[in-house]
């Protein structure tokens, strides 16, 4: 069974930085393109290709950055001078990278509150 555990959520003034991390299980961690989403629509925040270029949404290229451990099967997310408009859910998630037929997992979601 696949599973993903996302952490490093918390409360940071404007300007602040966090890490998050999400945690794999049960895949082949080097076989999946990963992604981080936010909010209740996941909206795309960046996108962890398998050998590629990783993609950012435009509000967050240059202070987030995607980045994965494949020994340790965990994806994170360095976020820097961090907004009032980063405030949300943020989730983690996987897709088999070999079959478009196989669905996507998602993880239970972190809450990042950037605020005064």
């Amino acid at each position: 069974q696949v599973q993903l555990v996302e952490s490093g959520g918390g409360l940071v003034q404007p300007g602040g930085s966090l890490r998050l991390s999400c945690k794999a299980t049960g895949v082949d961690f080097d076989r999946y393109v990963m992604a981080w989403y936010r909010r209740e629509e996941r909206d795309l925040v960046a996108t962890m290709p398998i050998g590629g270029i990783p993609n950012y949404d435009h509000s967050v290229k240059g202070r987030l950055t995607i980045s994965r451990d494949i020994a340790e099967r965990t994806l994170f997310l360095q976020m820097n001078d961090l907004k009032p408009e980063d405030t949300a859910v943020y989730y983690c998630y996987a897709q088999y990278a070999f079959s478009s037929e196989r669905k996507g997992h998602w993880g239970q979601g972190t809450q990042v509150t950037v605020s005064s």
